[in-house]
């Protein structure tokens, strides 16, 4: 007689236990649950069930290890694997330490049970139990990953319950910030102490920016420079964590826990700063982050680049008042700075720089000024304003004209969107090198 079939929800399961030899995935999974008193690594596990399979002549096709935790549903990437290779009927059987190492949701424990009636999953073996497609075993199996979710949640309401009695206390439930380290004895729990090295650091950047007024940047520059500071994992502190840091009111005895959620606590811990000079601080930042006045564009940023370190080439206007009276202003262009906060290129003055360009329109081709275009323009705009007015046509031809001269006069009389098309043809080229603009080779 043949073996019937029995048609599941993953489409033509395989034939019934008694004709189809089992084949088992041997999974290890690592608890993470501190419950447990006696917890086997990885490697144990699959020493014990391998000596297991051993004894009781199991044929074990797979190993598998995993660390992801089983508490969420569907967030194990190889358990998912093993499902996915069980519908593909490249193992039957599942050996594992115990059916905790499965599941502890109730999702996953709900996928093991489908597996289990479609015939796809026919034996679960344990190092104490056994579970087939049988209503007793399965219930069993059920009751055991439920019991395993019923621990997790409970565990959840306590450590939560533990944490707000802590934080009531003042205790930091966390890694200590910067500047405190985390105090290991075991009847201190959540408390912090002063990192004797790194504090008097601390208590400086405070105060660099809250009664300095220093910028942010320049106190990461000053911290990654002249001090070298460094967290207690060896690491430099990036300009992130800096302000993170700044904006943390534990400095100053006060926290928020968990944050965002509106409760606040005086810590047990010992202030490195005051209130006043942390709300002082919080106002230094709050005017570096105030939007800035809009962007003014110069007529040759973005055309220069820093014949010392590379970067793009900035401007600034300058104002000042003459022996007469009268304000005069120019403009000067320098180095942005941006790969080498101490880049010590010199300023120009703009009317330097129109100068130089000019002397540099004698030394390149025609076709690498590339103003023709321009001066088409600019003679048909002429002569339809001669043509309109005094009703003149044909005054002027475009060819006429010199390409060079006509350059230098837009450098020196055009608009600020002329002289970035004029030099458009230059760009990349045009380097800035103590006080003297040449031309890349």
């Amino acid at each position: 007689m043949e073996a019937a079939t029995i048609q599941g929800g993953f489409g033509a399961a395989p034939p019934l236990l008694e004709a189809v030899p089992i084949r088992y995935c041997l999974y290890a999974r690592k608890s993470t649950e501190s419950e447990e008193q006696q917890v086997l690594s990885i490697e144990s596990q699959i020493k014990e069930m391998l000596a297991l399979a051993e004894k009781e002549k199991l044929e074990i096709v797979e190993v598998k290890r995993e660390s992801h935790s089983a508490k969420e549903a569907g967030a194990r990437p190889v358990f998912n694997e093993i499902v996915e290779e069980l519908k593909n009927q490249k193992f039957n059987g599942i050996l594992t330490w115990a059916p905790d190492r499965i599941s502890r949701n109730a999702g996953d424990l709900g996928r093991i049970v489908d597996l289990m009636d479609s015939k796809h999953l026919i034996d679960i073996r344990t190092y104490g139990q056994r579970f087939t497609n049988n209503p007793n075993e399965k219930f069993l199996l059920m009751i055991l990953g439920s019991q395993a979710k019923l621990e997790n949640d409970n565990k959840r309401i306590n450590v939560k319950r533990g944490l707000k009695a802590r934080v009531e206390m003042g205790l930091w439930p966390g890694i200590a910030p910067t500047g405190y380290l985390n105090d290991g004895r075991k009847d201190h729990r959540c408390e912090v102490v002063i990192d004797p090295i790194r504090v008097p650091i601390v208590k400086r950047i405070f105060e660099k920016i809250g009664n300095e007024r220093w910028s942010g940047r320049k106190v990461h520059a000053w911290l990654k420079s002249d001090v070298r500071f460094v967290s207690k994992f060896g690491k430099d502190m990036n300009l992130s964590a800096l302000y993170k840091m700044l904006k943390n009111p534990f400095y100053c005895g006060v926290f928020e826990y968990p944050r965002g959620s509106g409760s606040w606590y005086t810590g047990k811990h010992e202030p490195l700063i005051t209130q006043e000079l942390f709300q002082a601080v919080q106002e230094k930042i709050a005017e570096e982050n105030r939007p800035k006045h809009k962007f003014k564009e110069w007529s040759f940023t973005k055309l220069l680049t820093c014949g010392y370190c590379g970067s793009g080439i900035t401007a600034q206007e300058k104002t000042k008042t003459l022996a007469t009276g009268e304000p005069v202003t120019h403009i000067y262009y320098s180095c942005s700075r941006a790969k080498d906060p101490n880049c010590k290129n010199p300023y120009l003055r703009e009317e330097k720089i129109i100068g130089q360009l000019a002397g540099l329109i004698d030394k390149v081709s025609l076709d690498e000024i590339g103003a023709r275009h321009l001066i088409d323009r600019e003679v048909a705009r002429y002569n339809t304003l001669r043509a309109e007015v005094e009703g003149v046509k044909g005054a002027l031809k475009a060819k006429e004209m010199d390409i060079r001269k006509y350059a230098k006069y837009l450098l020196k009389n055009g608009t600020k969107e002329e002289k970035r098309e004029l030099l458009e043809h230059l760009r990349d080229r045009l380097i800035m090198n103590d006080g003297v603009v040449t031309l890349a080779d």
